[in-house]
């Protein structure tokens, strides 16, 4: 691509100024620069962080996206924004327990084998669980969902066990005392990431005591990320799931 806008450049088919726009790695719209290189360098497209924007400020980050043809994914999105955006562009597909929308834009495809196993302690997770869901997906990756299996009912999560373990990468989500990781961790052979949540009474502090439990796990094979970033735990699993596919 370098080489042919620098040629049209020489050839006179191309100005400076407009090789300059095709060239660059990033969009100033002032208030945001939109990281159009993001997928060349990552992999991956640029995410929408909407927690704390104004939607007047999305929906120009995304139609700067969807001139690219590049998929756009925004988390923290609350319903009442959810409308305000989809007004405007009617593409986007909200989901309401991942606060999520997601729009497809471009008609590349990945085929992964195998899938990612979504682990969710208790439904009061579901929230981070189903961001973490909606995101490998957005990404093309097969998601399976086990959700209500946290330690409480230990047989729940046995039921599901073979299941569990035939995935390539699990996320496991847990509130409380954050037990759950630690549990999987210790009866499959592939990487865990593990999601603490805020999800608890008084002494749960938010999740800090769920994200210390997971941090203490003597289980191997765990990493964990931030409370309730059930993105972030979504988008390394998928980076793993895709290094395991190109083996």
């Amino acid at each position: 691509m370098l080489e042919e806008i620098l040629q049209k450049v020489a050839n006179g088919e191309l100005s400076p100024d407009k090789a300059k726009e095709k060239l660059a790695t990033f969009e100033n719209l002032g208030f945001a620069k939109v990281d159009h290189h993001r997928k060349k360098r990552q992999g991956f497209p640029e995410v929408i962080f909407g927690e704390g924007k104004e939607p007047s400020h999305i929906i120009d980050i995304s139609r700067a996206m969807m001139a690219k043809k590049e998929n756009i994914l925004i988390t923290r999105v609350t319903y009442e924004k959810a409308q305000v955006i989809m007004e405007r562009l009617p593409d986007f597909q909200y989901d309401h327990t991942s606060r999520t929308l997601f729009m497809q834009t471009s008609l590349e495809s990945h085929h992964y084998n195998g899938y990612i196993a979504i682990v969710c302690a208790g439904t009061s997770d579901l929230p981070v669980a189903e961001e973490a869901a909606k995101t490998a997906e957005a990404y093309g990756v097969e998601v399976r969902r086990f959700y209500d299996v946290g330690v409480a009912g230990i047989h729940r999560l046995m039921a599901h066990i073979e299941e569990i373990r035939e995935a390539t990468v699990s996320v496991v989500v847990a509130g409380m005392e954050g037990a759950l990781p630690s549990v999987v961790g210790g009866l499959v052979s592939h990487p865990i990431i593990a999601v603490p949540t805020s999800i608890g009474y008084g002494a749960n502090f938010q999740g800090l005591s769920a994200l210390l439990t997971m941090l203490n796990s003597c289980a191997s094979g765990i990493s964990v990320v931030n409370i309730d970033n059930g993105f972030g735990g979504a988008y390394n699993a998928v980076m793993i799931h895709r290094i395991a596919n190109q083996s």
